[in-house]
């Protein structure tokens, strides 16, 4: 149930009755207090300008035609021509019983589209820090969200496998004579990675030699293909670990390689030549794009092919833009790479779209977000000034997180602990980074996140254990109740009515890409069942009509929860 699309639509089609234009909108919106009503629609004001008369009398003309009969209880016009929307207690009611059928919860079905989403991108030869969490973690609760509601979403973990590093890497092994790859661990490939980078650095006949390789690798030569495929396989396999570990949804077949694309980039570059898109400038070849200007003003130029004959990210980046409408149909394309690659993007898309290689109906979205900081206010980072490991950081998350559980229930069996600590320590992090808006930075601070008060994991974890302990102490089958829902006073009503704007939270999420949006909606539904549970008994009602309506009204909360929870990767517990 939509019901914010329901009025919208209701609304919209009385403002044209009154003689508004084709395409007013209602613009509505929850209200932010119960003497509004439960929605507002404040497009009367914008649209009474646009037609030049005052919008109370646009408000006072289009009521009449407003048919909102069995839905809403009362609609008033309030101050300059803001409409206020009371909603009928019965219908929300009844819409409750309809959710309460639906494993889905009752959401609309959807135009299926096919979503690509860009996350996580691991760094090859070396291990996931704290920096790739918010991609991996934001991009995953995206790709759940969009899939729950019916699309199809290919993943994509867009390895880095193409560039110097690896000129770098191979070179090295070569050097030492450590060409079995595959029986080293990750950390050793670590190691590699520092000295073939310090011998870059200081011996310029090795540097030379890794360039070279770079050109040899993109040309398809056999051994340096053979030398990398090793580096790729040994990363990935470690990085699967931590996945499954943060319960994400990313699988070994959800790689995909920059050289997936290296047999494109030679025909980009010709028919980027040939369209006169792309033109020759010391050796190289480079676009210049009128949308972007240098400290002097001119068109800034990006290289697409370097003078040695080398290609760079942009030209992989086209490709892959390329690849992703003729291969793999994409409808829209959702990138989660920090806010200082966007005009690196933005330049790439500018050329494919010059180019003409995907259509105006696909859909190219940079979702950039900020930074993990420290409680200085400066990047994330171990006392020593060192990069954090993901996996280190998950371990201590679970090592908090059984130590604060152990204090509440000393007796809990070990293995039982074990499992619980995960699901809270895993959650912690994940639910303090997601319930924030990607968009900005944000202070990492264990002692909030695993807190059981405010806006944390633990708390939505608890009061899903709660709401899932009421049917459990009384042994009630949820499917043998067959009263229908009432709402006798306000607790129930506004629970109910939160209860119904699932459908409102989740497509607003799937459409700007902001799991916060879903965090601020399980918290707010938490505190209202808080507030229900405390004012209206539930096994001890007044009768059975009134327990078995709350018993609904609880077991529906279970399921918003469960399935809001469940689209941020963090997992529910049944007892904590």
């Amino acid at each position: 149930m939509n019901i914010q699309a329901l009025l919208s639509e209701k609304i919209s089609n009385a403002l044209i009755a009154a003689g508004a234009p084709k395409g007013s909108e209602a613009h509505i919106r929850p209200s932010t207090k119960a003497q509004f009503g439960d929605y507002q629609a404040n497009g009367v004001m914008s649209t009474a300008k646009k037609i030049g008369i005052p919008p109370r009398q646009l408000a006072e003309k289009m009521l009449p035609l407003l048919n909102l009969e069995n839905i809403a209880s009362k609609v008033e016009i309030a101050g300059p021509g803001f409409i206020n929307i009371f909603l009928d207690k019965q219908w929300i009611a009844e819409q409750i019983e309809l959710t309460l059928q639906h494993e889905k919860l009752a959401i609309s079905t959807v135009t299926p589209q096919t979503v690509i989403i860009d996350y996580s991108a691991p760094n090859v030869a070396k291990q996931m820090h704290v920096g790739h969490l918010r991609s991996t973690i934001i991009g995953d609760a995206v790709a759940r969200t969009l899939e729950f509601l019916g699309h199809k979403v290919i993943r994509a973990n867009h390895i880095g496998d193409w560039g110097t590093q690896f000129g770098m890497l191979i070179a090295y092994l070569e050097k030492v004579q450590q060409e079995n790859a595959t029986d080293m661990a990750l950390a050793d490939l670590e190691t590699f990675y520092r000295e073939a980078k310090k011998h870059y650095d200081e011996d310029e006949n090795f540097a030379e030699l890794a360039r070279n390789y770079v050109v040899k690798l993109q040309s398809g030569d056999e051994y340096c293909r053979k030398m990398w495929r090793k580096l790729v396989d040994i990363t990935m396999a470690q990085n699967q670990h931590t996945y499954h570990r943060l319960n994400v949804t990313l699988t070994e077949d959800d790689v995909m390689c920059e050289s997936l694309y290296n047999n494109m980039l030679p025909d980009i570059v010709a028919d980027l030549t040939a369209k006169k898109l792309a033109v020759k400038s010391d050796g190289a070849m480079v676009v210049y794009l009128d949308e972007f200007k240098n400290k002097d003003g001119d068109a800034m130029g990006v290289i697409i092919q370097k003078k040695d004959g080398g290609y760079l990210y942009t030209t992989t980046d086209i490709a892959c833009a390329k690849y992703r409408h003729e291969m793999l149909h994409a409808d829209r394309v959702l990138y989660y790479i920090d806010s200082r690659q966007h005009q690196h993007l933005m330049q790439a898309w500018a050329i494919v779209r010059k180019a003409g290689y995907i259509p105006d109906t696909m859909s190219l979205e940079h979702h950039m977000f900020g930074m993990m900081l420290g409680k200085d206010g400066k990047p994330f980072k171990t006392r020593a000034g060192g990069t954090i490991r993901l996996a280190d950081l998950l371990d201590e998350a679970i090592e908090r997180a059984s130590d604060l559980i152990r204090q509440k229930n000393p007796a809990m069996p070990e293995n039982e602990l074990q499992l619980i600590s995960q699901a809270v320590g895993i959650g912690a992090v994940k639910y303090a980074d997601l319930s924030k808006n990607r968009t900005t930075d944000y202070i990492f601070d264990w002692d909030n996140m695993l807190a059981f008060e405010g806006n944390t994991a633990p708390y939505m974890q608890y009061a899903y254990t709660r709401v899932a302990s009421i049917f459990k102490r009384a042994n009630i089958n949820p499917t043998a109740l067959s009263e229908p829902v009432i709402l006798a006073n306000q607790y129930e009503q506004a629970l109910a009515t939160r209860l119904l704007q699932f459908e409102e939270t989740i497509l607003t999420v799937a459409r700007d890409g902001l799991p916060h949006i879903m965090c601020a909606y399980l918290y707010d539904l938490a505190g209202l069942f808080s507030s229900f549970y405390e004012h209206c008994p539930i096994l001890g009602a007044e009768n059975n009509a009134s327990k078995e309506s709350r018993l609904k009204l609880a077991l529906l909360t279970q399921k918003t929860l469960k399935i809001g929870l469940d689209t941020l990767g963090i997992e529910t517990v049944e007892k904590m």
